[in-house]
């Protein structure tokens, strides 16, 4: 299983240098033109048809974030919850429209077939206002630590969520339960194995067998949920406002994928089919936002308070049933974080560490050093922060409302400036209201999920809690 990511995704869009944008900088562009679509100028070893798109899509947004959905309703209400679930996710596919689009503009004008994420942030501020332009060279950057940042986090997200359930089937058959860090350890070794394949071709059999695992251990736990459901009376309707931060942090990182939609319009063999309104993107959102707020909604009425960091640490410990969804969850996880972790190893390896190792001749050595100290990195943060919910919250606010929100908003508020903005500013007015939400989710959500995730460890008996936030938020 693949929380945004899919085997078949070519992860070379992702954070590949693209050679022509080089020279477009440097004078190769020109102005828009009309004559030039980059659509047919890209050269696509296997393209993907619509459909396809639409699968990747679909597989690749379906994992963790929908287990932890039931909690965040917890912090949000089952009222106040779904209809912010549809909102967030109609703003979310909004803004990844309005990045792909504004990508479009760019390499129209550049004359340039397709362009990564951190190359579009450059170049929309070298167009924009003149102190946006004192920021086009570091931005890369700066989107390559978020997008980072982002992908460790859910590597930690991972090995926690594979712990906890491999802990939940354990503990029946032990002497004495064992704590999680215990299970954490014993990962290790397998994480570091998996990460160790450098082609992921040889893992896509394995990733087609989790995503079917994946599958049928959502339908299981849908069962569970539907079974003796509670009266929808024992349960708010709208959830404390200071704990709705968490929610939004969690709802973020369940929705967006945008490294993983930027690959797949890339990839596409019909890419004008990908926006409009009933393109991929929107049918693709649609059905996952329904099947988030769906699954949110019902596990939380059925859970309450209850409602773990993955719901699958609700379902009844003593039933072999159960014990192997949570069994089945584990596995995909693990097949998963090999798929995850490439992202962050192939972004620092080829931007900024391989061309440091052309001459040496323990290149592939040092490759595989990377491998072992990424794995590394997300099991010390796993085994320090063992909080699934309060940790999928964290990443969220930290990178998606950067990543999601703020970033495309100024990358079309620069691609249309000064004189395309639309009638009477429109385009820079909305761009604006963005980054501020965006710059909002950001501290407010992360000082709320670092604020719960420090005075949850003042209940240790607890591995989820929901404290009551600081009286400023």
């Amino acid at each position: 299983m693949s929380v945004k990511n899919s085997e078949s995704i070519n992860l070379t869009n992702l954070n590949s240098p693209t050679k022509s944008v080089h020279s477009a900088e440097s004078g190769g562009g020109g102005g828009d033109s009309e004559d030039y679509d980059p659509h047919l100028h890209r050269n696509r070893p296997n393209p993907t048809t619509n459909f396809e798109t639409l699968v990747h899509l679909t597989k690749g947004s379906l994992g963790t974030g929908i287990l932890a959905m039931p909690e965040a309703f917890n912090h949000a209400g089952y009222l106040s919850g779904f209809i912010s679930t549809f909102l967030l996710g109609a703003l979310c596919t909004y803004c990844l429209h309005v990045l792909v689009q504004a990508q479009y503009v760019l390499c129209k004008r550049m004359r340039i077939p397709m362009l990564t994420y951190p190359e579009s942030m450059k170049i929309a501020l070298n167009n924009g206002p003149n102190w946006c332009k004192k920021f086009a060279n570091a931005s890369p950057l700066i989107v390559d630590v978020f997008l980072i940042t982002y992908q460790l986090g859910i590597c930690c997200v991972y090995v926690m969520f594979a712990a906890e359930n491999i802990k939940k089937v354990c503990d029946p058959y032990t002497p004495q339960p064992y704590s999680i860090v215990i299970y954490c350890t014993i990962l290790l070794i397998p994480l570091i194995l998996i990460n160790s394949i450098r082609n992921l071709k040889l893992l896509a059999p394995f990733s087609s067998f989790a995503n079917v695992v994946t599958f049928v251990g959502l339908a299981i736990t849908l069962y569970y949920i539907l079974s003796d459901f509670p009266d929808l009376s024992a349960r708010h309707a709208v959830g404390p406002i200071g704990s709705y931060a968490l929610y939004f942090g969690t709802t973020l990182f369940a929705l967006e994928a945008v490294g993983v939609i930027i690959s797949l319009e890339n990839n596409m063999a019909t890419p004008k089919s990908f926006g409009g309104c009933f393109g991929v993107l929107n049918i693709g959102m649609g059905l996952i936002t329904a099947m988030y707020a769906v699954f949110g909604i019902l596990g939380y009425i059925k859970y309450g308070a209850e409602a773990k960091g993955s719901v699958t640490l609700n379902l009844p410990q003593d039933e072999y049933l159960a014990q192997s969804v949570m069994a089945m969850f584990a596995v995909a996880i693990y097949i998963s974080y090999g798929l995850q972790a490439y992202v962050p190893v192939y972004i620092l390896w080829t931007t900024y560490l391989e061309k440091y190792l052309e001459n040496s001749n323990r290149k592939v050595l040092w490759e595989y050093g990377l491998r072992v100290l990424t794995v590394i990195v997300t099991y010390i943060f796993a085994v320090t922060i063992p909080r699934i919910g309060l940790f999928i919250s964290l990443v969220g606010c930290l990178c998606l409302s950067t990543l999601g929100l703020a970033f495309p908003a100024i990358i079309e508020m620069c691609t249309y400036w000064p004189n395309n903005l639309g009638r009477f500013n429109y385009i820079l007015i909305k761009d604006i209201l963005l980054i501020i939400a965006g710059i909002i989710g950001f501290f407010v959500g992360t000082y709320t999920s670092i604020y719960a995730i420090v005075q949850s460890f003042s209940v240790p008996e607890l591995s989820e809690v929901t404290p009551s936030p600081s009286p400023d938020i």
